[in-house]
């Protein structure tokens, strides 16, 4: 067992030679391990080095995790070291989901009950906006000596179109990584992991995030805004798609400050491409002025 778990699970007050640590994949900024002891079962998440740079408070994490397990949607939490930045969870058996299986009809029905439930819950404390974390992550990766694209100054002037159309939202408690992996179906409960990334923001992130992580297209998109609110309005359609393209950007962006601060064997230069190109295509090939009068008009009318 390595030293540095070994010595958690001391500190935790767990007799370290009686568990059975079992490092979990899939992850790209944390380190994740399954800990079998006394007959139950726990996930032990340590904090990828300098996530603070991301944006990441891992006191924030806590609270908003402990907020998600009341809420019957999270998992339990039962142990945080703030110093060491871990937090230890009751595993949560059942399907992690995939893009595919999250984008099914029923699901989506069910996972936006969910998001209703903690946009309607407690208030997190601290505040996120896809476009103030870009600009945020762009300058921090500069400071780190990563190249951008040449295609930044045009990038930015299209963010800086959405950003003024959508304006200010009310915020609500968002989730704002609403990727499929982050959802585990035990048969009866969805519940929902890693609230590392949680604060108060705009509601149509976490709608957009979630549309664009399962490529949702035009039909289940419209099917997810009818489950959330009951109705199908062009603006919430608008709004919706052009958080797809913010979502995208906040993707792409923490690829590329991931290119200078991270140490993990993962392709950041890759993924940060990927997200950006996307953006790009999906201007170029979608309704985008029609989405931007969409939101205005939506805005003037409430």
């Amino acid at each position: 067992m390595d030293e540095q778990i070994e010595g958690i699970l001391r500190h935790i007050g767990w007799d370290a030679e009686s568990a059975w640590v079992t490092p979990l994949t899939g992850g790209i900024t944390n380190q994740n391990y399954r800990v079998d002891i006394g007959g139950e079962t726990f996930v032990l998440r340590i904090g990828g080095q300098r996530t603070h740079l991301l944006g990441i408070d891992r006191g924030r994490e806590y609270a908003c995790t402990a907020i998600a397990a009341q809420l019957g949607i999270g998992a339990e939490v039962l142990h945080y070291l703030a110093d060491d930045e871990v937090l230890v969870t009751r595993f949560i058996p059942g399907e992690i989901l995939s893009p595919e299986t999250a984008a099914q009809p029923e699901r989506v029905r069910r996972i936006a009950a969910i998001i209703r439930r903690y946009h309607a819950g407690p208030a997190f404390s601290g505040s996120f906006s896809p476009f103030e974390t870009v600009r945020a992550y762009h300058k921090l990766a500069l400071e780190y000596g990563v190249a951008f694209p040449d295609t930044l100054p045009r990038v930015f002037a299209l963010m800086e179109r959405i950003e003024q159309a959508i304006g200010d939202r009310e915020p609500l408690p968002c989730h704002n990584d609403l990727l499929a992996s982050n959802f585990i179906d035990d048969g009866s409960t969805i519940r929902i992991l890693d609230w590392e990334y949680a604060a108060m923001g705009d509601p149509f992130f976490d709608l957009g995030n979630f549309a664009v992580n399962q490529s949702l297209d035009e039909e289940q998109c419209e099917h997810l805004l009818r489950a959330y609110f009951g109705e199908l309005r062009p603006a919430d359609v608008a709004h919706l798609h052009l958080m797809r393209l913010g979502s995208d950007l906040r993707e792409s962006f923490w690829g590329f400050l991931q290119l200078g601060i991270s140490e993990l064997d993962f392709d950041y230069a890759d993924y940060a491409h990927h997200h950006l190109n996307r953006f790009l295509y999906n201007v170029a090939h979608a309704p985008f002025e029609q989405w931007l009068r969409d939101v205005r008009v939506g805005n003037s009318a409430g």
